[in-house]
């Protein structure tokens, strides 16, 4: 008997996963445990492995199509069991889809069942990036459905005939080296996430510089003292995390949300900390960060990085941050303009710190400066209170023994 494989549900948020790769075709021989599939929902992308020995009956998900969790991607058994599928399912299906991708208007014409055009979410986009007429394309899928092979194989014919055109093109010697990569999968998720963030809210970004030369003096100290009882190595990192904290408590308006019209102040801090991935990036969350101490913020925030970059953060533990910290120190960078996670208030760039002469008093001393800069929704709170905030953070840093009081 035929197995299903369904959707997985990724986390009690998940409301929908799409299919962002096929690894196998219909027909081909795939064994248990095997990977057939990618997907992704939300900032996770995984493989779905197969649940069983046998053949790829069929494929009902087509990649770039997004369907809820328990949805059935795909069948596997005996190379010539037959499948029976519900056809007025199927139809269905295809007729929301449409419903979905064409204009709305006041009226909406009907159309006989007959003469209602089957054609894959992933064709119909290849055909109109395209500009191909898809009523003059032969569909070669079940019922004449027209699939990501078939406006392949048009675009390639059309793409084979030379054209005259009088378009300006560059020198061939531009296109040679010439690759158009497509934006899918996490990338596809955070480029959509940044530009709605900037375009949902009034972001502006303040820069501050932090003398944190005592801070890196008892940074030292304490790790050398940790290292006696355990393995735990904090950073400058952790110490800014737990200032952050403390300068959020003393500053409520800055661990808030902006949502439909309305101020949200948290009482919990959860703390989201920014984490490059080989193909994009994750936030993490540190729940109720007020509760923690400096070493178990430091704990806590190199777990979850760990987990992150092996792939195995679940969906909970990078949802309902209330503020994040991005650090982009180890690549050089001094000030930047790091994006809101909206609709969090505020977030926190860390650049990389630097030796400089500077007077203290009228003795010039060697001291050690960190970049700070600080992005926050202007429709929240206004440039003093947000400069107030950094000055507290400046204060903690500055006298960094405050910060493990």
């Amino acid at each position: 008997m035929a197995v299903e494989v369904v959707m997985p549900k990724l986390g009690m948020a998940m409301k929908e996963g799409t299919v962002s790769l096929w690894s196998k075709a219909v027909g081909d021989p795939v064994q248990k445990g095997e990977a057939i599939a990618s997907i992704n929902s939300e900032k996770i992308e995984m493989d779905i492995e197969s649940p069983a020995e046998g053949t790829i009956l069929n494929i009902t998900v087509q990649e770039g199509q997004g369907v809820p969790p328990g949805t059935v991607i795909c069948h596997i058994g005996d190379p010539n069991e037959k499948i029976k599928i519900d056809e007025s399912v199927a139809v269905e299906t295809q007729l929301k889809i449409d419903e979905q991708e064409k204009p709305k208007t006041k009226e909406s014409p009907t159309f006989p069942m007959g003469d209602r055009l089957m054609i894959t979410p992933v064709a119909r986009k290849m055909a109109q990036a395209a500009n191909l007429d898809i009523e003059k394309i032969q569909g070669t899928g079940p019922g004449g459905r027209i699939t990501k092979e078939d406006v392949q194989k048009v675009i390639e014919k059309r793409d084979s005939i030379p054209v005259i055109t009088e378009r300006i093109v560059p020198p061939q010697s531009a296109l040679e080296n010439q690759q158009q990569i497509p934006v899918k999968g996490m990338r596809n998720i955070i480029a959509k996430r940044m530009k709605e963030s900037l375009q949902s809210s009034a972001q502006l970004t303040l820069t501050m510089k932090v003398d944190v030369t005592d801070l890196v003096i008892l940074q030292k100290q304490a790790t050398e003292t940790l290292q006696k009882h355990d393995s735990t190595k904090l950073t400058i990192t952790d110490f800014v995390a737990k200032a952050v904290v403390l300068s959020l408590q003393e500053h409520p308006k800055m661990n808030s949300a902006y949502i439909e019209d309305n101020i949200i102040l948290y009482e919990h801090i959860h703390l989201g900390l920014a984490v490059a991935l080989e193909n994009g990036l994750v936030v993490p969350v540190i729940r109720n960060a007020e509760n923690c101490t400096l070493r178990q913020l430091s704990n806590k925030g190199k777990e979850l990085a760990r987990c992150a970059r092996d792939g195995q953060l679940p969906i909970e533990d990078m949802q309902g941050s209330t503020f994040t910290i991005s650090n982009l120190g180890a690549f050089g960078v001094e000030h930047f303009t790091p994006i809101l996670n909206t609709p969090e208030t505020g977030i926190l760039g860390i650049g990389s710190a630097y030796d400089t002469p500077l007077y203290i008093g009228e003795e010039l001393e060697r001291r050690t400066i960190l970049p700070l800069s600080l992005t926050f929704d202007h429709r929240v709170l206004d440039g003093a209170p947000a400069a107030a905030f950094l000055q507290t953070l400046k204060r903690y840093l500055e006298e960094p023994i405050t910060v493990i009081l």
